[in-house]
């Protein structure tokens, strides 16, 4: 059965940095896209990042320049480091591997002014 399950949320002030992490079990992680999805409070569940089986990533513009998805595989992990945090990033973070279609449970970020 595969899982994924999240880490790393917490509550920061603006500016800040977390860094998220998504332990997968079941299937071969190495080959699989991973993303990274967040749902702000009254709104809908966006992509924020993708990471390929050879590490070709893409960002939703709002988070360019200062999130960045990687992967160990040897760890079935994936990471997302978030720098320059703003208000607007507060959400609940979710890990997905889309080819199960598979999600985490969530992790909540929230960031103060």
């Amino acid at each position: 059965q595969e899982q994924l399950v999240e880490s790393g949320g917490g509550s920061v002030q603006a500016g800040g940095s977390l860094r998220l992490s998504c332990v997968a079990s079941g299937g071969i992680f190495s080959i699989n896209t991973m993303a990274w999805y967040r749902q702000a409070p009254g709104k809908q569940r966006e992509l924020v990042a993708t990471i390929t089986s050879g590490s070709r990533t893409n960002y939703t513009d709002s988070v360019k320049g200062r999130f960045t998805i990687s992967r160990t595989n040897a760890k079935r992990t994936v990471y997302l480091q978030m720098n320059s945090l703003k208000p607007e990033d507060t959400g609940v973070y979710y890990c997905h591997r889309p080819r199960s279609n598979s999600w985490g449970q969530g992790t909540q970020v929230t960031v103060s002014s």
